[in-house]
């Protein structure tokens, strides 16, 4: 059955451009459009589209707005199409606040250099959303949350992996027995600004370890990401910069359109960041910054990959992962997209899959 859509813009000719390619995939079926946001909120309970495709700026009711009315009455996945600027940075993040997946640039060219190909991401994201039950994106993380203490309910119930990660019988697992943890690591991508802030506003002010962050997204929106992690954390959230020195309690954003390394040694860690290949996919790339990690800290890392399309971390967790490291993935149940942790799951490389809501607590306790 063909992907139902409602393509939702103030302008005519987006709506019919982006009407024009999602009904070219035989797998997606534009239903209905409209040309405001309370519009959107109307036909949305009376369609009942399986993804939306929603404009920010738009008259009588704006796009985060009629994103708000719309999980509160009928929770549908959502597309946010933004403007590649600091205002648009502000905006799109506001609309992942009011339930909103996913967001691409308004402007194609922006989406990649090769139009087929832009076209083609399109299509693969609304597909990808409409797979997902209405009951993943109810919730939405909202303030500053208290650290933990003692022991975090369920969360014995939370590591039940949803598919078995073979290990030796009597054995430890791996990472265990060899120290104490000197560096908490996070790849993500699709849904990853949510699941970022929900993991991240459970740790403590007095976390013990630093914190690099990989997470897909535009080089115009990560300062402000990294700006709102910051107000909602308790610990300290910072644009990773060339030259920053790792500290603990601190979390270092990896900055959009380029690729974050670390360098240096053990004692006093330092963070590298460089222009990207053009050829690379993912800018900033998971692999590549998990990679460098190995270098530094082979054995004493805790590496865990949390929601989003493709497979970027995989093998750089296989690195750490053979240098003793420890892995974890998010479960597929509270993934937007299940993909990044699904190949670190089927490539055996999961220590323990856990579920978003209780990943901020199993990771204090672990470090």
């Amino acid at each position: 059955m063909a992907v139902r859509v409602l393509v939702v813009d103030d302008s005519g000719f987006f709506r019919r451009r982006v009407t024009e390619i999602l009904d070219s995939d035989p797998l997606i079926e534009v239903i209905g459009s409209a040309q405001n946001g309370e519009e959107a909120v109307a036909q949305t309970a009376k369609l009942k589209p399986d993804v939306i495709t929603m404009d920010i700026e738009m008259p009588v009711l704006d796009g985060i707005s009629a994103t708000r009315k719309i999980m509160a009455s009928t929770p549908t996945p959502i597309i946010m199409f933004s403007s590649l600027t600091t205002d648009g940075a502000r905006a799109t993040l506001d609309a992942l606040d009011a339930g909103a997946l996913d967001f691409l640039p308004k402007r194609f060219e922006d989406i990649a250099k090769d139009k087929e190909e832009a076209k083609k991401l399109l299509c693969e994201r609304v597909r990808s959303l409409a797979r997902q039950p209405v009951s993943r994106i109810s919730s939405r993380p909202t303030a500053r949350a208290p650290a933990p203490s003692g022991s975090a309910p369920g969360i014995t119930s939370s590591h039940k992996p949803t598919s078995p990660v073979a290990r030796p019988a009597g054995m430890p697992r791996r990472g265990m027995a060899k120290g104490g943890i000197k560096l908490l690591a996070i790849g993500t991508s699709t849904g990853g600004p949510v699941a970022l802030q929900k993991v991240l506003t459970v740790l403590p002010a007095n976390f013990p370890v630093p914190i690099l962050l990989v997470q897909h997204m535009p080089g115009t929106f990560t300062p402000a990401f990294a700006q709102r992690l910051n107000q909602a954390c308790a610990i300290e959230v910072r644009h990773a910069e060339n030259g920053d020195v790792l500290k603990p309690g601190v979390a270092y954003l990896a900055p959009g359109g380029k690729q974050m390394l670390l360098e240096g040694r053990a004692g006093n860690p330092t963070i590298k960041v460089v222009e990207s290949e053009p050829n690379l996919t993912y800018k900033p790339s998971v692999d590549i910054t998990f990679r460098s990690i190995t270098k530094i800290y082979p054995k004493e890392t805790l590496a865990v990959v949390l929601t989003g399309m493709g497979a970027d971390g995989r093998e750089g967790a296989r690195v750490l992962k053979q240098g003793g490291s420890t892995i974890w993935a998010q479960d597929e149940a509270s993934c937007v997209v299940y993909g990044m942790p699904a190949a670190i799951v089927d490539a055996g490389l999961a220590e323990e899959v856990i579920s978003l809501e209780h990943m901020g607590n199993s990771i204090t306790q672990r470090v």
